[in-house]
């Protein structure tokens, strides 16, 4: 779980007032430290029956039960005051059990050495300035980048500086007043994601500096480096070689809108782009610049409705014949393509699709060099275990092996031998030797150079899906995701399909459900349920790891007819499972 709040049991209001107090003493910033003194106030009103007081207590109940987790995924949550929050206080904790973490597991007499990145979120870069000051006060060797930058620019630069571990103060395509913290390894880790155990070691050093110590004591120093623009460059260089266009193809180049989400991928991408040889795209320009407010967007993720609709009319008027749009940290892509039948005459590609495009690019590059191995494990494509079953079948198609992952690329991206990995969330592993995460910027060339190759060829993305079809048989997808107020209706759904398993779902019958809850030899436990259906159909159903939500995926696929017959097949079943999985979970 990327972050979860982790309670204990309702305090007096004595000790709630108190532990606040404590808080905001050791507080360094003006704004929370005035919203906590505001509820501080308006809960110690001696009326027993006024309003706001027990506003004001139910609010310092939320902040002070429990703590924000440490987790897989570092934190994230809402900026505020309070534990249970992302603040100062709490990145300063982090930061200062981090760095006892890395001593720790350093060799006796050795300086550990950390990377820190940011966006343009708000209290980005005071998060990433705090921790550089207070791991370089641990004794650390603290490099700082130089400016807001993508995501997986930290995760390059931990593997190209060798490093310890690096930060990367992000919240990725969450609401605007929320912010994280995502820790990625170096040495054996190569730069990838925290696994366990070291999210546990790492939270129980947070812990301990919590208890044990205030952050205005802690000590800091200004005594760390800024990167110089020679990382930067030498990430443009590795990414653009991804999708690299040969001066024949540029006039094949397909028109594309671009739009960056008001996130910090522009200006990276851009760079790329121009290094690889493409002509610069069509931008949507009010959301090009990073901006914490996200003020065209009430949600900045290219996955939620009406996130698009910007990149729609742009690509209208330009008449583009394609759409690129990064998340707000640029490690997510999505692309949309033209459709007459759609309202705003372009659609975008499930996460599926585009991974299942860019699998078979990988899988033909692979077929052509046998160098594309990473060394003794065989040339791997990889996903998490509720994408797609496509991928499988392009790796067998190509004599390649294949792997299913926990969800999540802190588990993708560590697949011996992967030469392209994926998730259905709009994550994609293009450049494994380069970058150790998902990477919009790399997948947003690599799937611009298939464009362009396709476009030699006269044909286009969509032709690319139904040659797909035809090749692979076809798969699509849907999903149901269930947002709850009561965490138990989660744990009471997932109980009942265990105990009372459904026969048939939509009028399909069922033919096997697998219980990841133990684990086995191809995956770590997990509270995920494989259902299998007699046409040959998954679905999958687990909590979100992030939100208070239950997830099912149903995935459904056809080899029977032309690829006419096959849509139609597929969508017929698609629709009954999803019906019949709606009237499970409601």
């Amino acid at each position: 779980m990327t972050v979860s709040a982790q309670t204990g049991g309702s305090q007096s209001t004595t000790a709630l007032i108190a532990a606040a107090h404590a808080w905001r003493e050791q507080d360094p910033d003006e704004e929370t430290r005035a919203e906590l003194g505001a509820l501080i106030d308006a809960a110690l009103t001696t009326d027993p029956t006024d309003r706001e007081r027990s506003d004001a207590l139910a609010t310092l109940q939320q902040r002070f039960d429990g703590r924000l987790k440490f987790g897989t995924a570092g934190l994230r949550g809402e900026i505020a005051a309070g534990p249970t929050r992302m603040n100062r206080v709490l990145v300063a904790q982090a930061a200062a059990g981090l760095a006892a973490y890395l001593i720790q597991k350093s060799a006796p007499g050795a300086t550990p050495s950390i990377v820190i990145g940011y966006d343009g979120r708000k209290n980005s870069a005071v998060f990433a300035r705090d921790s550089a000051e207070l791991l370089a006060g641990a004794g650390l060797r603290v490099i700082l980048l130089p400016r807001l930058l993508p995501t997986p620019l930290v995760a390059f630069a931990v593997r190209h500086l060798d490093v310890s571990a690096g930060i990367m103060v992000t919240a990725s395509h969450n609401p605007p007043n929320d912010n994280g913290y995502k820790v990625y390894l170096g040495d054996a880790d190569e730069g990838a994601q925290i696994v366990s155990p070291a999210d546990e070691e790492i939270e129980a050093e947070i812990v301990r500096v919590a208890a044990t110590q205030r952050v205005n004591e802690l000590p800091r120093s200004t005594a760390y480096e800024t990167a110089d623009e020679s990382l930067i460059d030498a990430y443009i260089t590795e990414t653009a070689r991804v999708g690299w266009l040969p001066p024949a193809e540029i006039g094949a180049q397909p028109r594309v809108v671009y739009t960056a989400m008001h996130g910090v991928g522009w200006q990276t991408f851009s760079r790329v782009l121009g290094a690889a040889g493409f002509i610069e795209p069509d931008v949507v320009t009010a959301q090009l610049q990073p901006d914490a407010r996200f003020p065209t967007v009430s949600f900045p993720n290219p996955e939620e409705p009406g996130a698009l609709d910007l990149a729609y009319e742009t690509a209208r008027s330009v008449g583009a014949q394609l759409i690129i749009a990064n998340d707000p940290d640029a490690d997510r892509l999505a692309i949309a393509i033209p459709d007459p039948a759609s309202d705003v005459g372009y659609r975008r590609l499930t996460g599926n699709q585009v991974g299942a495009l860019l699998g078979w690019r990988a899988a033909e590059a692979a077929s052509r060099d046998a160098a594309t191995s990473t060394g003794a494990a065989p040339p791997t494509l990889a996903c998490s275990v509720v994408s797609s079953p496509a991928l499988a079948v392009v790796a067998a198609a190509y004599g390649l092996r294949f792997r299913e992952t926990l969800t999540g690329f802190k588990w993708v991206s560590r697949v011996p031998g992967l030469i392209f990995g994926y998730e259905e969330a709009l994550g994609y592993l293009v450049n494994p030797a380069t970058v150790h995460d998902k990477d919009g910027i790399s997948a947003a060339v690599a799937f611009l150079s298939l464009a362009s190759d396709l476009a030699v060829d006269g044909f286009t993305i969509a032709d690319q899906l139904d040659r797909f079809s035809e090749r692979f048989g076809h798969f699509d997808s849907s999903q149901i995701s269930l947002r709850v107020t009561d965490l138990a209706r989660i744990d009471t759904i997932m109980s009942a399909l265990r105990h009372t398993p459904p026969r048939s779902i939509g009028g399909i019958a069922v033919t096997s459900i697998d219980d990841l809850s133990t684990g086995s030899a191809e995956l770590p436990a997990s509270d995920i349920l494989r259902i299998r259906t007699e046409d040959g159909s998954r679905i999958m159903v687990r909590p979100s790891g992030t939100e208070a939500k239950l997830k099912v995926y149903i995935d459904v696929s056809s080899t029977e007819g032309s690829v006419k017959k096959r849509k139609k097949s597929v969508a017929t079943r698609l629709q009954a499972l999803e019906a019949g999985m709606r009237e499970l979970v409601s």
